[in-house]
């Protein structure tokens, strides 16, 4: 290893976040000029340009965007946080070349800025749900449409691990209305945009034409054991035991409309009309409304007289309508989309984008998550007394950052340098057989 290679560390291969050097036998005795690794505490393999080829994107007030920031060094992201106070901040992909640095390297005229890693994301607002949920609209969330976000993070996540294998999966609350979600494998940060677009188009359903009544693709004969899972495991009952009564689905002819027009035969949705403004006029149940016109819209597609799979699919296509992810599609397809930062502040609303755990994921509550002014006023009242290490442990956060720490980040962080010790290993055994041949 010359001193150069030493100081810089450079080398071709990039594997999580670090490249794998030219492989080269590093002689035994003390050579002065590895003193540099020795102190620093980086893998020999690692890329100490990679954290710099990062872009961030600060939002100022008056809504002053800043892009392709890059940092060499975390106390340098610090430090540019503290100065400039931006009121959001995004992150971006890694790029092939420092993003500040683009302009120059466009001047070359090879097009050597472009990104190369990036975490595979999916966004998910509440706003997206606005045509079958009654007690919200816009970016407006109560405790009766969050459960449509636990849906969404129950089903994505179970498959993202048991399809496709990905195991350092972070949700976010977005501080606001809706949810982020970040995979972190190496394998999921190196995917290619036709990569990550086959996969969004995995989880693709609904369709969200508001000028038809099809709400939803459900082709085939029978369900792939993706969607099967996903309904007979979460969705189904989520629809009959929280949806119905909490949003009132069949409580007005309204709403009961809506839902008649996604049953592609007229004689049934006359007959379930007609008994549902009969039973308006002359009932004095005190059941649920909502149940009892449920229960017999499925009595009716699924009795025997109804023929064929396509109405008795009408139950399924409702449910899926009303419950299945709303995934903003293009933010999961392209690999230069900036996403906001996890533990940034919500300007809106001064609530903190905490993650979620997705394993308990029925326990969050928006409307509890910490604000700037609570975190403020926490430290304040614990002065100086407190016995704690660190100022968040005095706070509502400190729950937040230790999941955060402990099941998302130390996990993360130990499968990447596996794996590059691994690589760094065998790109060092291929090179000693070259030798010894």
């Amino acid at each position: 290893m010359t001193k150069e290679e030493a100081e810089n560390g450079r080398d071709e291969m990039e594997i999580d976040g670090c490249e794998q050097r030219e492989a080269i036998a590093i002689p035994e005795g003390f050579n002065p000029n590895y003193l540099k690794v020795f102190y620093d505490g980086k893998h020999p393999g690692c890329d100490q340009s990679y954290f710099g080829r990062r872009e961030f994107s600060f939002t100022l007030e008056n809504d002053i965007y800043l892009r392709f920031q890059s940092f060499y060094s975390v106390s340098e992201l610090e430090n540019s946080i503290r100065e400039k106070c931006p009121v959001k901040i995004d992150i971006g992909p890694v790029y092939s070349v420092d993003p500040a640095k683009r302009r120059a390297y466009a001047q070359t005229g090879d097009n050597v800025f472009t990104p190369v890693e990036r975490e595979l994301i999916f966004d998910i607002d509440i706003s997206d749900y606005d045509d079958v949920r009654y007690c919200c609209s816009g970016a407006d969330v109560c405790l009766e449409c969050w459960p449509l976000m636990t849906i969404a993070i129950k089903v994505i996540d179970t498959s993202l691990r048991d399809d496709f294998g990905f195991n350092h999966i972070l949700w976010v609350y977005s501080g606001r209305r809706g949810v982020h979600c970040w995979v972190c494998d190496g394998k999921a940060r190196r995917l290619t945009n036709e990569q990550r677009a086959a996969i969004a188009d995995y989880f693709r359903v609904y369709m969200g034409n508001e000028n038809s009544h099809k709400k939803v693709s459900l082709t085939g004969p029978a369900f792939h054991p993706f969607l099967a899972r996903a309904y007979t495991d979460v969705l189904r009952n989520f629809f009959e035991m929280k949806l119905l009564s909490s949003q009132n689905l069949f409580s007005t002819e309204e709403r009961y409309e809506k839902i008649l027009d996604m049953i592609h035969d007229e004689s049934v949705t006359s007959e379930l009309r007609g008994k549902w403004q009969e039973n308006r006029r002359s009932t004095t149940s005190k059941e649920d409304i909502n149940v009892i016109r449920w229960e017999q819209l499925k009595s009716l597609l699924q009795s025997g007289k109804q023929k064929g799979q396509g109405l008795r699919r009408c139950i399924e296509e409702i449910v899926f309508s009303y419950t299945y992810p709303r995934l903003d599609m293009e933010v999961s397809k392209h690999m230069n989309h900036l996403l906001k930062a996890p533990f940034c502040v919500h300007p809106k609303t001064g609530r903190v984008c905490v993650p979620i755990d997705p394993n308990q994921c029925e326990e969050f509550d928006p409307t509890a998550v910490p604000t700037l002014s609570k975190l403020l006023q926490e430290l304040n009242m614990g002065g100086l007394k407190s016995e704690v290490d660190n100022d968040w442990d005095r706070t509502s956060l400190g729950k937040s950052i230790r999941f955060f720490r402990t099941s998302f980040l130390q996990p993360l962080l130990k499968s990447c340098k596996e794996e590059i010790e691994s690589s760094y290993n065998a790109k060092l055994q291929q090179s000693k057989n070259s030798i010894n041949w």
